[in-house]
């Protein structure tokens, strides 16, 4: 029986590359080797990352594969992204996978890939009827949703909405010729959900402080500074603030937020991505920075699991991405949630509602959260010391499943004897 050789293929977004990143660093230290495969434009990004804050494991292999969006075309383009990775990918991974076997003494014995890039096959012509504006809740474990919330209801026009709705159409049913489902997860985190995929194998939380190190898979260089800054600060003082890789705000909104910080009078930390809003360095009100100088910190990207964990930091301002909020659950931190698009509103659903760990932000009349709202939901974040108590309840819960003789730990070990059986 030859090595076990597995291919890893994320789908091409910030948050769907790191985590995949935490499972191949995790098979490559039990034995494994592993091809990585990102599209052409990411696998620079992750290189030149890599190459200012450290290597990945010797057995993992960091390939790319052509584009599936020309350099030109917008790849915020949720709805062309997702028809591509539909239509175009599979063949291209197809020739990565019969080049690989061709030329390597290893062939490929294993894929992993994210269940978004599950593959491409016919669909329904047609949507259906408009879903209502209802609450659902699929399992008494599981928070209610709002039908307007769900993956492709969150995106502007119809077109983009057909888009994600068929891919998500195929890739669930595709999803279905899955041995297993490995999940960021944990039983102890979302066990409602977890009954309804028989296959599951939760083997969460993915931190890299768990098993790993320093975690890999970056589009941007960490701007480790803001460690060093937070060593400076009082314990539990600081608003750590951070939107992920997909969130933009409009010019108004921006200045909201920023104002809002400002009228905290707290010390915070806040990572602003350079796309984050249009014309990022005019953007912010007149004399802010000047004004929060002493208190504010200001990154393009953050090490953000050394930062959760930092004792200086008080709550998370967060777009509730599931590797945030699982992040944020693993080091205790009370959540303030500002969702933007697709899953990030059932995870608030779960930090508000479910396991009552964080605040929603309500928005205007005009769909704008304003700075007063901001400042006030973190005075009740910060004042009201049961959220911290919660959070530290489940954090408690969630590590011990990583922990030796933990779930998650032996679901991982029973991936990795799978895997080996090839």
């Amino acid at each position: 029986m030859g090595k076990p050789h597995v291919m890893a293929i994320p789908y091409p977004a910030q948050g769907h590359v790191i985590p995949l990143m935490e499972v191949a660093q995790c098979l490559a230290n039990n034995g494994v080797k592993v091809t990585f495969v990102n599209t052409e434009f990411n696998h620079k990004r992750v290189v030149e990352a890599i190459s200012q804050t450290g290597g990945v494991h010797e057995l993992i292999s960091l390939v790319s594969v052509q584009d599936v969006m020309e350099s030109w075309e917008d790849r915020n383009d949720h709805g062309k992204l997702a028809d591509a990775m539909i239509n175009i990918m599979p063949q291209r991974l197809q020739n990565l996978i019969e080049k690989i076997n061709g030329t390597e003494s290893d062939e490929i014995t294993c894929v992993i890939t994210d269940i978004y890039m599950a593959g491409a096959m016919d669909v329904a012509e047609k949507l259906g009827t408009p879903l209502k504006n209802q609450l659902i809740q699929l399992s008494p474990s599981m928070p209610e949703m709002s039908t307007q919330n769900f993956a492709w209801s969150c995106f502007p026009d119809l077109t983009m909405q057909k888009l994600i709705f068929q891919a998500i159409l195929v890739n669930n049913k595709l999803a279905e010729l899955a041995q297993y489902l490995i999940c960021n997860s944990s039983h102890d985190l979302e066990p409602g959900a977890l009954d309804f995929l028989p296959n599951s194998l939760p083997i969460g939380p993915l931190l890299a402080s768990n098993r790993l190190g320093k975690p890999s898979g970056h589009f941007w260089p960490e701007d480790s500074s803001c460690l060093e800054w937070l060593d400076q600060q009082p314990i539990s003082s600081v608003i750590y603030v951070a939107f992920g890789s997909f969130t933009v705000f409009n010019e108004v909104q921006f200045q909201e937020l920023a104002s809002g910080l400002e009228l905290t009078n707290r010390p915070f930390l806040w990572v602003v991505r350079q796309d984050i809003t249009q014309d990022i360095d005019e953007a912010y009100p007149v004399g802010f920075k000047e004004r929060v100088k002493n208190r504010a910190k200001m990154v393009d990207w953050a090490p953000q699991q050394q930062v959760l964990s930092h004792p200086s930091i008080a709550c998370f301002l967060t777009h509730c991405g599931w590797n945030s909020t699982t992040e944020g659950v693993s080091n205790a931190v009370p959540f303030l949630c500002w969702p933007y698009f697709a899953d990030q509103f059932l995870n608030q659903g779960y930090i508000v509602d479910h396991w009552r760990v964080g605040l929603g932000l309500e928005r205007d009349e005009n769909g704008i959260i304003k700075q007063e709202e901001i400042k006030d939901k973190v005075e009740k974040v910060l004042s009201d010391g049961s959220f911290r108590t919660r959070v530290l309840e489940l954090k408690e819960k969630t590590i011990a499943g990583v922990a030796e003789g933990g779930s998650s730990l032996k679901n991982f070990d029973k991936f990795i004897d799978w895997i080996k059986e090839y």
